[in-house]
């Protein structure tokens, strides 16, 4: 007898459970606007969901580009070309442009909060696949699995690169902040895909 109230108290539950979720959403009661805070159910649902799917599907060995000064500016360019317009090139928020300024979550301004201490494969996974509810786009319908590891090398080592590149990071930057961040511009001017 007490077993089946008890099954029957779980039923009842998980039903009035589902139906305030869903008068919830029918009426608006979680904003889907977004200059709305994220609330903390929201945040720790999607921070915990993506921890889980980075230890679990986020590759594990050695990123297979190597750390050449070439490799590492090819690195600086692909930034230049596809995350400056989110992330920007200027430590702090100087050089957040209206769409970072707008997302909510607010894309990280990766030369003042970057991923240095990120593993590699999280960072290419990252880039790859998107993050969902963030505004960061999968991008392996527009870079090759050679290229995101190329950036993730560069975003790696972004503050604590070689000459060579570190020159190449600073032409950027210049660049960025005298004519404003890239907003897409190029966006015709794609890399062909070679997987």
């Amino acid at each position: 007898m007490f077993f089946r109230g008890f099954i029957l108290g779980i039923i009842v539950a998980v039903v009035v459970g589902c139906g305030v979720i869903y008068f919830g959403l029918t009426n608006g009661a979680i904003p889907p606007n977004a200059d709305a805070k994220p609330s903390p159910l929201e945040r720790w649902a999607a921070g915990t969901s993506l921890q889980a799917t980075l230890e679990r599907d986020a590759p594990k060995g050695a990123n297979p580009v190597a750390a050449t000064d070439d490799n590492l500016k090819a690195g600086v360019q692909l930034y230049a070309r596809h995350c400056t317009g989110c992330h920007g090139t200027a430590a702090g928020d100087s050089s957040a442009t209206p769409i970072a300024k707008g997302e909510n979550p607010k894309p990280p301004q990766l030369a003042s909060e970057g991923v240095e201490d990120d593993p590699e494969g999280w960072t290419f996974w990252k880039i790859k696949h998107g993050i969902r509810w963030t505004g960061m786009p999968a991008w392996e319908q527009v870079l090759n699995d050679q290229q995101i590891w190329t950036l993730t090398l560069f975003l790696k080592r972004m503050d604590n690169l070689p000459p060579a590149a570190k020159a190449a990071w600073q032409a950027v930057q210049i660049g960025q902040t005298t004519s404003g961040p890239s907003q897409g511009a190029d966006q015709g001017t794609q890399e062909p895909r070679k997987d």
